[in-house]
């Protein structure tokens, strides 16, 4: 299994001024407050909610701000109207299949916004349904293989129970099926494995290849999507 995950761009940048975190943790915020809104705001009772804190804590996240963003999820602070989650589907440069999840409190402002970055990049939406077959949503989890013998690293794969799995330059990406995203990431926790990274994400079925004047299009589009308050993460089919 292979395919692409956008978290807006944010991950593979160095040096991130104060004006660009201000963004990032606006942005980390919001699946905070989805998450609490839904299943309270005890991480020990709602998986959601902790991989959500635990995606902020990467990108250090000040406490103050994620206890915030938890008490806007709960109720316990009026600040700010409901935010939700919303999954946008569309076409790069190069027929690039692309779905683009974003959390927001006005979903038409957000899809005016996404419509119009998508069309002045080479880009288009087109109606739910359209792209998204292409797709399946799994659980995704990332092991460090550090201090561990590859044999050993597959064998425990295997042994929890996930549905495939692949190396990676920082370890090992195991895909589960989401309803099984808790228990498996907990096997690996109680078997002495760095859990780097876990989430739910949209695997392409099928990859396609770009040429290189496609993929320096594609990339100003995830560019300018990336500035984009509301767009959280996005995924598509290149190799």
């Amino acid at each position: 299994m292979s395919g692409h995950s956008h978290w807006a761009g944010i991950k593979h940048r160095k040096g991130i001024n104060d004006a660009k975190r201000a963004k990032i943790f606006t942005k980390l915020a919001k699946p905070i407050v989805i998450a609490a809104q839904e299943g309270g705001g005890n991480p020990a009772l709602n998986f959601k909610l902790r991989l959500a804190i635990d995606k902020a804590r990467e990108f250090n996240m000040p406490k103050d701000n994620i206890d915030k963003a938890i008490k806007r999820g709960t109720g316990e602070s009026k600040e700010g109207n409901q935010i939700e989650e919303a999954l946008y589907e569309g076409y790069g440069p190069g027929q690039i299949a692309m779905l683009i999840k974003t959390t927001t409190d006005n979903k038409n402002r957000t899809l005016g916004e996404v419509r119009n970055v998508m069309q002045k990049n080479g880009g288009k939406l087109v109606e739910g349904g359209s792209v998204s077959w292409q797709f399946e949503q799994v659980g995704n989890i990332l092991i460090g293989s550090e201090n561990k013998e590859k044999d050993q690293i597959e064998m425990d794969i295997l042994e929890s129970g996930a549905k495939d799995f692949q190396e990676s330059d920082e370890g090992f990406v195991v895909f589960t099926v989401p309803q099984e995203l808790q228990k498996i990431r907990e096997y690996f926790e109680k078997n002495s494995y760095e859990v780097k990274d876990a989430g739910l994400i949209f695997l392409a079925k099928d990859l396609i290849e770009i040429d290189k004047n496609t993929r320096t299009s594609y990339e100003n589009l995830l560019e300018a999507l990336d500035e984009q308050e509301d767009v959280v993460e996005i995924f598509d089919n290149i190799v």
